[in-house]
């Protein structure tokens, strides 16, 4: 049950699709001012319709608090990259999908303790164009190791960018782990300064060969 309403979250309606084009032409700007604000006030409306989950959840009082709070902070970070870093349409499209990952994320809950860090930042890092060092730090409940996972189906990384970013995947640890602590690749040797590149990591908790569980983890960098 909790893998269907985690990729119902995650795919809940966004101003355009994946790639970061927009759909309904009769809404489509070339002004990335005008393109801000309309962004801007979707992650605020959009917020709602997470909120509400949470609402569903019927959580205890302290996790009910928590996972507010983080979507409440998601909204006032998100924005102020669409309206400070962001400087393109893709740009936009990028920093905004982020900021509804993250807020997926929040919602679900965070059951598997998770951390990636770039240059011992996590969540909204910065980074200079070149192959990015990203640090995976992971650990399961009680009994249960970690494994890193797939974000859906053959896809391991959800990633976005403005510079053509990927991850190495030809070296990959396929084991599990009492303690994760692992290193990732991210080549981002063709971007320049004001890219962006947003990247879901995820982790699967696992017991006896069996995953029971798993999460994603949403990191965004600026390159600088």
């Amino acid at each position: 049950m909790v893998f269907l309403e985690l990729h119902l979250i995650e795919n809940m309606a966004m101003p355009q699709d994946y790639d970061g084009v927009r759909t309904d032409e009769s809404e489509r700007t070339d002004n990335v001012d005008e393109y801000r604000r309309t962004c801007i006030d979707f992650i605020e409306d959009i917020s709602h319709n997470y909120e509400e989950w949470v609402d569903y959840y019927k959580l205890p009082e302290d996790e009910d608090k928590r996972r507010r709070a983080e979507i409440h902070a998601t909204i006032t970070k998100t924005n102020e990259w669409i309206a400070k870093v962001a400087q393109s349409i893709k740009a936009v499209d990028i920093v905004m999908n982020d900021g509804i990952q993250k807020m997926a994320e929040s919602t679900a809950g965070k059951p598997i303790q998770i951390g990636v860090f770039i240059n011992q930042t996590s969540s909204y890092t910065e980074n200079k164009p070149g192959i990015i060092d990203v640090i995976v730090k992971a650990s399961g409940r009680t009994g249960r190791k970690t494994k890193l996972g797939f974000h859906f189906k053959n896809d391991r990384f959800r990633i976005e960018s403005t510079c053509g970013a990927y991850f190495d995947e030809s070296n990959l640890p396929a084991g599990e782990f009492e303690m994760m602590d692992i290193h990732l690749q991210l080549h981002a040797e063709n971007a320049k300064q004001r890219d962006v590149i947003s990247f879901t990591v995820t982790v699967s908790e696992i017991e006896n060969d069996i995953e029971m569980d798993k999460r994603g983890l949403t990191t965004i960098v600026h390159l600088v």
